[in-house]
């Protein structure tokens, strides 16, 4: 006797690209739109979500629906008591959904443990559950991914695609399209592909943009910001900072506890010269809980512009001025 298919899924983590990949993927296997409904879980009810997953579908034997933001808005600090309310309706209609439902929870942030409905997915067969990781080492599917493309990358380029971009796999993937349109089918991406068409140099002034921010100087931070905006996308730019602070976390965390700065480009997997600009760097903050808490800010106005709360450029001007001034 085959296994029933799950009625409901939860798609949760920080690699946002791998997600929708994900739900890119049954999107084709349904075929066609008419039994797929999209919705913004901070906006509709949840009567309203199960209401969407119980109807039956139109010349088929499944339903897609995609609800994006819902368990982390039901679960928010300080939620209401209707939140609360909802949140346990939730729990206790899941498993009563229909064979044809494939009600799909999209989170870009990791949830709980203690999470109700991943609490459920664990006891009830008809529930699907899958938390979403960046690599933490990018370079291995850089590599897969430029042959997909039918192109190679040099070992050289990859370390460098990787320094710059960091482990956004939606901002790797848009890096290398371009590339292996530069290169053609077949052609060989190479260090001066890197430096040619991706925002290498960039990188270079993320570090200065963060020196300005260390200083306290609010001025020259926000000059930097604006002028990097204007060589590179928003968001590939803030991936490029959040990677920043958390290299100067490792990097302090190593030198608290006694790493010299010679072994830090074991630990860090990063070239010399960038393990001793990050050693200086990480210096200049006044402790690691000084950078532990610009680093969940970063966090916090991420969560905040993928879930369409505040505009990129905005939120960058707003995150920039608040940790500077």
């Amino acid at each position: 006797m085959s296994r029933k298919a799950p009625t409901f899924y939860v798609f949760h983590g920080e690699d946002e690209y791998s997600i929708k990949a994900q739900v890119n993927e049954m999107r084709q296997q349904m075929g066609d739109d008419l039994n797929i409904s999209e919705f913004d879980g901070g906006k509709i009810s949840v009567a309203d979500v199960l209401g969407s997953a119980k109807v039956m579908p139109f010349l088929s034997d499944r339903r897609l629906i995609l609800v994006t933001g819902m368990l982390s808005y039901l679960t928010r600090k300080g939620a209401s008591k209707e939140s609360k309310d909802q949140l346990a309706r939730l729990v206790a209609e899941l498993p009563t959904l229909p064979e044809s439902a494939r009600l799909v929870f999209i989170e870009y942030q990791t949830l709980s443990d203690k999470n109700p409905v991943l609490g459920i997915v664990g006891q009830d067969p008809s529930g699907f559950a899958k938390q979403f990781t960046p690599p933490k080492n990018p370079i291995a599917w850089i590599n897969k991914q430029a042959q997909a493309y039918d192109v190679m990358i040099e070992p050289r380029a990859a370390a460098a695609l990787a320094q710059v971009v960091g482990d956004d796999l939606r901002a790797l993937d848009n890096e290398i399209v371009k590339l292996a349109s530069y290169v053609g089918k077949k052609g060989f991406i190479t260090e001066k592909e890197i430096a040619l068409l991706t925002s290498y140099v960039a990188q270079v002034d993320v570090f200065e943009m963060v020196d300005a921010l260390g200083q306290r100087n609010a001025q020259k931070t926000i000059a930097l910001l604006h002028q990097l905006l204007s060589e590179s996308d928003a968001m590939q730019l803030f991936g490029m900072v959040i990677r920043q602070f958390r290299l100067l976390i490792q990097t302090r965390d190593l030198l608290d506890n006694g790493t010299g700065t010679k072994d830090l480009p074991k630990f860090l997997g990063v070239p010399g010269f960038v393990a001793d600009k990050l050693a200086r760097q990480a210096r200049t903050f006044g402790s690691i809980d000084q950078l532990e808490q610009i680093y969940r800010h970063l966090l916090e106005t991420d969560v905040a512009i993928k879930t369409g709360k505040v505009e990129d450029v905005l939120a960058l001007d707003l995150l920039v001025a608040g940790l500077a001034g």
